[in-house]
C-alpha cells in the first residue's frame, strides 16, 4: 500500500512544481534555476522520508523492511544487502544528505538540524546511558 502510495508521487513533477513556486516566491530572479531545483529535491526527499516514517510508526514500529522501502524509493542501490537498522538508517541519512551518524558515536548531542532519525537516537543515548 505504501509502496503504491510512493510510485504515485511523480519526483520529477513534484519537483519540477516545487522549484516553479521557490523561483516565483524570489521573483524569477535569473541564475537562481539550479538553486531551486536543488532545494526542491531536498524538498521532495525530506517529505518522502517524513512521509514514509509516519506510515511505519503509525504500524507500531519501523521495521527493517519499511527502511527498505524508504531506501529503494530514495534510490539506493541494493537496500537488501543492508542487513541492519543501523546500515539501512545511515544509508538514508546519506541519501538525504544528512551525515550518516545514526549509531556513530555514544554522544548526548547531535550536530544535525532536521534529521527525521532525532528521536530514534535519543531513545538509543537513552539506552547507552543506562
Amino acid at each position: 500500500m505504501l509502496s503504491t502510495f510512493i510510485k504515485s508521487l511523480n519526483r520529477e513533477q513534484w519537483i519540477a512544481e516545487a522549484a516553479y513556486f521557490k523561483a516565483l516566491a524570489r521573483g524569477f530572479n535569473p541564475h537562481k534555476e539550479l538553486d531551486d531545483w536543488l532545494e526542491a529535491e531536498e524538498d521532495y526527499v525530506t517529505m518522502l522520508i517524513a512521509l514514509q516514517l509516519h506510515v511505519l510508526e503509525e504500524d507500531g514500529t519501523v521495521s527493517s523492511l519499511g527502511l527498505r522501502q524508504i531506501a529503494q524509493s530514495l534510490g539506493i542501490l541494493h537496500p537488501e544487502q543492508l542487513y541492519s537498522e543501523r546500515e539501512l538508517i545511515r544509508a538514508i541519512q546519506d541519501a538525504s544528505h544528512h551525515r550518516p551518524c545514526f549509531r556513530s558515536a555514544k554522544s548526548p548531542s547531535c550536530q544535525e538540524h532536521g534529521c527525521q532519525w532525532i528521536m530514534k537516537c535519543r531513545a538509543l543515548i537513552a539506552i547507552w546511558h543506562r
